[in-house]
Protein backbone atom coordinates (compact mmCIF):
# COMPACT_ATOMS: atom_id res chain seq x y z
CA UNK A 1 0.00 0.00 0.00
CA UNK A 2 1.46 3.30 -0.90
CA UNK A 3 2.07 5.78 1.84
CA UNK A 4 0.26 8.43 1.12
CA UNK A 5 -3.62 7.93 0.81
CA UNK A 6 -7.48 9.55 1.12
CA UNK A 7 -8.43 8.21 4.33
CA UNK A 8 -9.00 11.49 6.18
CA UNK A 9 -7.81 15.13 6.33
CA UNK A 10 -5.72 14.11 9.46
CA UNK A 11 -3.73 11.95 8.12
CA UNK A 12 -1.44 14.37 6.27
CA UNK A 13 1.51 16.34 7.63
CA UNK A 14 2.31 19.06 9.59
CA UNK A 15 2.22 22.34 7.02
CA UNK A 16 6.11 23.45 7.61
CA UNK A 17 4.47 26.94 8.52
CA UNK A 18 3.06 25.11 11.67
CA UNK A 19 6.29 23.66 12.12
CA UNK A 20 8.47 26.73 11.85
CA UNK A 21 5.98 27.87 14.34
CA UNK A 22 6.39 25.81 17.42
CA UNK A 23 9.99 25.46 16.81
CA UNK A 24 10.35 29.06 17.10
CA UNK A 25 7.95 29.09 20.36
CA UNK A 26 10.03 26.43 21.83
CA UNK A 27 12.86 29.05 22.51
CA UNK A 28 13.25 30.12 26.46
CA UNK A 29 10.40 29.26 28.84
CA UNK A 30 6.82 31.23 29.45
CA UNK A 31 4.63 30.66 31.53
CA UNK A 32 1.66 27.92 31.13
CA UNK A 33 -1.52 26.99 31.06
CA UNK A 34 -2.24 30.51 28.47
CA UNK A 35 0.04 32.99 30.31
CA UNK A 36 2.47 33.92 27.58
CA UNK A 37 2.42 36.41 24.68
CA UNK A 38 1.80 33.60 21.88
CA UNK A 39 -1.45 32.66 23.65
CA UNK A 40 -2.07 36.17 23.26
CA UNK A 41 -1.77 36.51 19.81
CA UNK A 42 -3.69 33.84 19.00
CA UNK A 43 -6.73 35.14 20.70
CA UNK A 44 -6.21 38.60 19.19
CA UNK A 45 -6.15 37.30 15.67
CA UNK A 46 -9.32 35.04 16.80
CA UNK A 47 -10.90 38.04 17.69
CA UNK A 48 -9.79 39.88 14.58
CA UNK A 49 -11.40 36.91 12.73
CA UNK A 50 -14.85 36.81 14.44
CA UNK A 51 -15.07 39.92 16.15
CA UNK A 52 -13.78 41.92 19.12
CA UNK A 53 -16.09 40.28 21.60
CA UNK A 54 -15.72 36.37 21.09
CA UNK A 55 -14.43 34.84 24.10
CA UNK A 56 -11.90 31.99 22.20
CA UNK A 57 -10.47 29.05 24.03
CA UNK A 58 -7.75 26.85 22.73
CA UNK A 59 -8.37 23.25 23.40
CA UNK A 60 -6.65 19.67 22.51
CA UNK A 61 -8.73 18.05 19.79
CA UNK A 62 -12.70 18.12 17.80
CA UNK A 63 -13.83 15.62 19.60
CA UNK A 64 -13.44 17.88 22.95
CA UNK A 65 -14.29 21.27 20.99
CA UNK A 66 -17.43 19.92 20.54
CA UNK A 67 -18.13 18.08 23.87
CA UNK A 68 -17.24 21.02 25.70
CA UNK A 69 -19.19 23.46 23.71
CA UNK A 70 -22.07 21.05 24.50
CA UNK A 71 -21.63 20.95 28.49
CA UNK A 72 -21.50 24.90 28.55
CA UNK A 73 -24.51 25.66 26.52
CA UNK A 74 -26.52 22.66 27.72
CA UNK A 75 -28.20 20.99 31.17
CA UNK A 76 -28.29 17.58 31.82
CA UNK A 77 -32.06 17.77 30.93
CA UNK A 78 -31.43 18.65 27.31
CA UNK A 79 -30.15 18.02 24.43
CA UNK A 80 -28.52 18.79 21.45
CA UNK A 81 -30.29 18.50 17.77
CA UNK A 82 -28.15 17.71 14.88
CA UNK A 83 -27.72 15.44 11.64
CA UNK A 84 -28.05 11.45 12.01
CA UNK A 85 -24.44 11.53 10.16
CA UNK A 86 -22.96 14.33 12.31
CA UNK A 87 -19.04 13.82 13.94
CA UNK A 88 -20.97 14.43 17.11
CA UNK A 89 -23.45 11.39 16.87
CA UNK A 90 -21.65 8.64 14.54
CA UNK A 91 -17.62 9.93 15.56
CA UNK A 92 -17.21 10.89 19.06
CA UNK A 93 -18.10 7.16 20.67
CA UNK A 94 -20.92 8.72 22.68
CA UNK A 95 -19.04 11.29 24.44
CA UNK A 96 -21.44 14.13 24.31
CA UNK A 97 -23.85 11.60 26.12
CA UNK A 98 -21.56 9.98 28.25
CA UNK A 99 -19.30 13.19 29.04
CA UNK A 100 -21.85 16.38 28.30
CA UNK A 101 -24.68 14.48 29.36
CA UNK A 102 -26.49 16.03 26.35
CA UNK A 103 -28.93 13.62 24.27
CA UNK A 104 -28.50 13.74 20.77
CA UNK A 105 -31.86 14.24 18.55
CA UNK A 106 -30.33 12.99 15.47
CA UNK A 107 -32.33 13.67 12.19
CA UNK A 108 -32.33 11.87 8.67
CA UNK A 109 -30.63 14.87 6.13
CA UNK A 110 -30.25 15.30 2.62
CA UNK A 111 -26.39 15.55 1.61
CA UNK A 112 -26.13 15.99 5.63
CA UNK A 113 -27.76 19.47 6.14
CA UNK A 114 -30.20 20.16 8.34
CA UNK A 115 -33.03 22.84 7.12
CA UNK A 116 -35.20 24.95 9.46
CA UNK A 117 -38.01 23.30 9.25
CA UNK A 118 -36.18 19.98 10.05
CA UNK A 119 -35.11 21.84 13.65
CA UNK A 120 -38.42 22.81 13.87
CA UNK A 121 -40.04 19.61 13.85
CA UNK A 122 -37.47 18.55 16.83
CA UNK A 123 -39.03 20.76 18.93
CA UNK A 124 -41.26 19.11 20.73
CA UNK A 125 -43.07 18.78 24.30
CA UNK A 126 -41.43 21.96 25.24
CA UNK A 127 -42.04 21.95 28.94
CA UNK A 128 -43.02 18.73 29.28
CA UNK A 129 -40.71 17.76 32.25
CA UNK A 130 -41.24 13.74 30.92
CA UNK A 131 -39.20 14.74 28.14
CA UNK A 132 -35.79 15.96 27.41
CA UNK A 133 -35.77 19.69 26.37
CA UNK A 134 -33.84 20.78 23.11
CA UNK A 135 -31.42 23.87 23.51
CA UNK A 136 -29.02 23.74 20.80
CA UNK A 137 -29.12 22.82 17.06
CA UNK A 138 -25.25 21.68 16.01
CA UNK A 139 -24.51 22.27 12.67
CA UNK A 140 -21.23 21.10 10.25
CA UNK A 141 -19.50 23.37 8.55
CA UNK A 142 -18.39 21.96 5.86
CA UNK A 143 -20.93 18.56 7.02
CA UNK A 144 -19.71 15.09 7.42
CA UNK A 145 -20.56 14.31 3.40
CA UNK A 146 -18.52 17.32 2.27
CA UNK A 147 -21.38 19.51 1.27
CA UNK A 148 -21.23 23.51 2.51
CA UNK A 149 -23.83 25.61 3.68
CA UNK A 150 -24.49 29.10 2.37
CA UNK A 151 -24.44 32.17 4.36
CA UNK A 152 -27.93 32.43 3.82
CA UNK A 153 -28.70 28.84 4.60
CA UNK A 154 -26.42 29.11 8.28
CA UNK A 155 -28.33 32.54 9.22
CA UNK A 156 -31.92 31.11 8.17
CA UNK A 157 -31.19 28.65 10.77
CA UNK A 158 -29.74 30.84 13.12
CA UNK A 159 -33.37 32.52 13.01
CA UNK A 160 -34.68 29.56 13.51
CA UNK A 161 -32.81 28.37 16.70
CA UNK A 162 -33.14 31.71 18.64
CA UNK A 163 -36.79 32.39 17.73
CA UNK A 164 -37.31 28.91 19.25
CA UNK A 165 -34.91 30.00 21.99
CA UNK A 166 -32.38 27.28 21.07
CA UNK A 167 -28.68 28.26 20.61
CA UNK A 168 -27.29 27.74 17.43
CA UNK A 169 -23.75 25.72 17.84
CA UNK A 170 -21.31 24.83 14.68
CA UNK A 171 -19.06 22.29 14.16
CA UNK A 172 -16.69 24.05 12.37
CA UNK A 173 -13.81 21.62 11.79
CA UNK A 174 -13.57 22.27 7.99
CA UNK A 175 -15.28 25.71 8.62
CA UNK A 176 -11.84 26.94 6.31
CA UNK A 177 -12.63 24.64 3.61
CA UNK A 178 -16.12 25.64 3.93
CA UNK A 179 -15.40 29.50 3.89
CA UNK A 180 -12.61 28.80 0.95
CA UNK A 181 -15.40 27.35 -1.23
CA UNK A 182 -17.58 30.24 -1.10
CA UNK A 183 -15.13 32.71 -1.26
CA UNK A 184 -15.98 34.38 2.20
CA UNK A 185 -14.36 35.01 5.09
CA UNK A 186 -14.95 32.76 8.27
CA UNK A 187 -16.54 35.48 10.38
CA UNK A 188 -19.44 35.56 7.22
CA UNK A 189 -20.18 31.58 7.82
CA UNK A 190 -20.40 32.04 11.42
CA UNK A 191 -20.58 35.37 13.79
CA UNK A 192 -22.34 37.34 10.74
CA UNK A 193 -24.41 34.61 10.01
CA UNK A 194 -26.04 33.91 13.41
CA UNK A 195 -23.55 31.32 15.33
CA UNK A 196 -23.65 31.70 18.89
CA UNK A 197 -21.22 28.93 19.74
CA UNK A 198 -18.49 27.47 17.46
CA UNK A 199 -15.92 24.75 17.11
CA UNK A 200 -12.91 25.75 14.83
CA UNK A 201 -10.93 23.36 13.62
CA UNK A 202 -6.98 23.69 12.36
CA UNK A 203 -6.13 19.68 12.80
CA UNK A 204 -7.91 18.88 9.36
CA UNK A 205 -6.19 21.84 7.99
CA UNK A 206 -2.33 21.45 8.35
CA UNK A 207 -1.68 21.63 12.21
CA UNK A 208 0.12 19.63 14.67
CA UNK A 209 -3.37 19.58 16.87
CA UNK A 210 -4.98 22.59 18.01
CA UNK A 211 -8.96 23.59 18.09
CA UNK A 212 -10.61 26.60 19.36
CA UNK A 213 -14.02 26.74 21.05
CA UNK A 214 -15.13 30.32 19.86
CA UNK A 215 -18.38 31.57 21.99
CA UNK A 216 -19.29 33.93 19.46
CA UNK A 217 -21.91 35.15 22.02
CA UNK A 218 -19.94 35.85 25.27
CA UNK A 219 -22.48 35.26 27.84
CA UNK A 220 -21.98 31.79 27.31
CA UNK A 221 -18.17 31.47 28.15
CA UNK A 222 -19.67 32.02 31.71
CA UNK A 223 -17.44 29.73 34.29
CA UNK A 224 -15.72 28.50 31.13
CA UNK A 225 -12.08 28.52 32.16
CA UNK A 226 -13.33 26.22 35.22
CA UNK A 227 -14.94 23.98 32.70
CA UNK A 228 -11.71 23.17 30.90
CA UNK A 229 -9.88 22.72 33.30
CA UNK A 230 -12.11 19.51 34.79
CA UNK A 231 -12.69 18.47 31.31
CA UNK A 232 -8.89 18.29 30.97
CA UNK A 233 -8.80 19.98 28.40
CA UNK A 234 -6.68 22.71 29.70
CA UNK A 235 -2.67 22.65 27.96
CA UNK A 236 -0.36 23.07 30.06
CA UNK A 237 2.44 24.62 27.72
CA UNK A 238 -0.67 26.34 25.65
CA UNK A 239 1.97 28.29 23.54
CA UNK A 240 2.46 25.53 21.60
CA UNK A 241 -1.16 24.81 20.45
CA UNK A 242 -1.50 29.13 20.02
CA UNK A 243 1.82 28.98 18.13
CA UNK A 244 -0.18 26.49 15.83
CA UNK A 245 -3.32 29.12 15.56
CA UNK A 246 -1.15 31.83 14.78
CA UNK A 247 0.62 30.74 11.86
CA UNK A 248 -2.69 29.33 10.78
CA UNK A 249 -4.39 32.70 11.00
CA UNK A 250 -1.69 34.80 9.91
CA UNK A 251 -1.61 35.72 5.76
CA UNK A 252 -4.59 33.58 5.91
CA UNK A 253 -2.92 29.96 5.43
CA UNK A 254 -5.86 28.32 6.54
CA UNK A 255 -7.52 29.91 3.48
CA UNK A 256 -4.99 28.90 0.87
CA UNK A 257 -4.23 25.24 1.92
CA UNK A 258 -8.20 24.78 2.45
CA UNK A 259 -8.55 26.01 -1.04
CA UNK A 260 -5.61 23.56 -2.37
CA UNK A 261 -7.70 20.81 -0.82
CA UNK A 262 -11.08 21.78 -2.14
CA UNK A 263 -9.75 21.61 -5.43
CA UNK A 264 -7.85 18.47 -5.61
CA UNK A 265 -11.06 17.05 -4.45
CA UNK A 266 -12.95 18.72 -7.44
CA UNK A 267 -10.40 17.12 -9.88
CA UNK A 268 -10.74 13.98 -8.56
CA UNK A 269 -14.40 13.84 -8.63
CA UNK A 270 -14.30 15.01 -11.75
CA UNK A 271 -11.85 12.58 -13.30
CA UNK A 272 -13.46 9.34 -11.39
CA UNK A 273 -17.06 9.97 -12.08
CA UNK A 274 -16.07 9.17 -16.42
CA UNK A 275 -15.33 5.42 -15.20
CA UNK A 276 -17.75 3.02 -15.64
CA UNK A 277 -19.42 1.55 -12.67
CA UNK A 278 -18.22 4.78 -10.47
CA UNK A 279 -21.19 6.92 -9.23
CA UNK A 280 -20.60 10.17 -7.17
CA UNK A 281 -23.24 10.68 -4.45
CA UNK A 282 -22.99 13.66 -2.76
CA UNK A 283 -22.41 17.12 -4.62
CA UNK A 284 -18.48 17.96 -4.10
CA UNK A 285 -18.11 21.09 -2.20
CA UNK A 286 -14.96 21.02 -0.36
CA UNK A 287 -12.44 18.40 0.26
CA UNK A 288 -14.55 15.21 0.30
CA UNK A 289 -15.81 12.62 -2.81
CA UNK A 290 -18.14 10.18 -1.93
CA UNK A 291 -18.77 7.18 -4.16
CA UNK A 292 -20.10 4.24 -5.40
CA UNK A 293 -18.60 1.32 -7.09
CA UNK A 294 -18.44 -2.43 -7.18
CA UNK A 295 -16.99 -4.18 -4.36
CA UNK A 296 -14.46 -5.96 -5.66
CA UNK A 297 -13.15 -2.66 -6.76
CA UNK A 298 -13.05 -1.34 -3.71
CA UNK A 299 -11.06 -4.09 -2.16
CA UNK A 300 -8.57 -4.08 -4.91
CA UNK A 301 -7.80 -0.21 -4.42
CA UNK A 302 -7.84 -0.76 -0.75
CA UNK A 303 -5.16 -3.01 -0.88
CA UNK A 304 -3.18 -0.02 -2.71
CA UNK A 305 -4.48 3.24 -0.68
CA UNK A 306 -6.23 3.93 2.20
CA UNK A 307 -9.48 5.02 2.72
CA UNK A 308 -12.72 4.76 4.27
CA UNK A 309 -15.84 2.52 3.15
CA UNK A 310 -18.68 4.92 4.09
CA UNK A 311 -21.05 2.49 3.90
CA UNK A 312 -20.65 -1.23 3.47
CA UNK A 313 -24.28 -1.87 2.48
CA UNK A 314 -24.27 0.51 -0.44
CA UNK A 315 -20.58 -0.42 -1.25
CA UNK A 316 -20.27 3.53 -0.94
CA UNK A 317 -16.43 5.34 -0.16
CA UNK A 318 -14.83 8.36 0.68
CA UNK A 319 -11.66 9.90 -0.76
CA UNK A 320 -10.57 12.99 1.57
CA UNK A 321 -8.06 15.16 0.19
CA UNK A 322 -6.21 17.29 1.95
CA UNK A 323 -3.51 20.73 2.05
CA UNK A 324 -1.02 18.55 0.86
CA UNK A 325 -2.76 16.11 -1.91
CA UNK A 326 -1.07 16.59 -4.73
CA UNK A 327 -2.02 16.02 -8.86
CA UNK A 328 0.33 12.51 -9.12
CA UNK A 329 -2.03 11.55 -5.75
CA UNK A 330 -4.62 11.87 -8.02
CA UNK A 331 -3.84 10.87 -11.12
CA UNK A 332 -2.27 7.48 -9.37
CA UNK A 333 -5.67 6.70 -7.54
CA UNK A 334 -7.61 6.97 -10.93
CA UNK A 335 -5.16 5.04 -13.19
CA UNK A 336 -5.74 2.17 -10.54
CA UNK A 337 -9.27 2.50 -10.36
CA UNK A 338 -9.67 2.39 -14.45
CA UNK A 339 -7.75 -0.42 -14.25
CA UNK A 340 -9.27 -2.46 -11.82
CA UNK A 341 -12.56 -1.50 -13.57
Amino acid sequence: MTDRGFASDNAAGVHPAVLDAITRANEGHAFGYGRDDWTHRAEELLREQFGSDVQPFLVWGGTGANVLSLRAICRPWEAAICADCAHLNVDEAGAPEAIAGVKLLDLATEHGKLTPTMVERAIVRVGDQHVVQPRVASVSEATELGTVYSREEVTALADTTHANGLVLHMDGARLSNAAAAIGCSLRDLSAEAGVDALSFGGTKNGLLGAEVIVFLKPELAEGFVYLRKQSLQLASKMRFLAAQIEALLHDELWRSLAAHANAMAAGLAAAISELPGVRVTHPVESNAVFATLPRQAIEALRAQFAFYVWDEARDEVRWMCSWDTTEDDIERLVSAARAVL
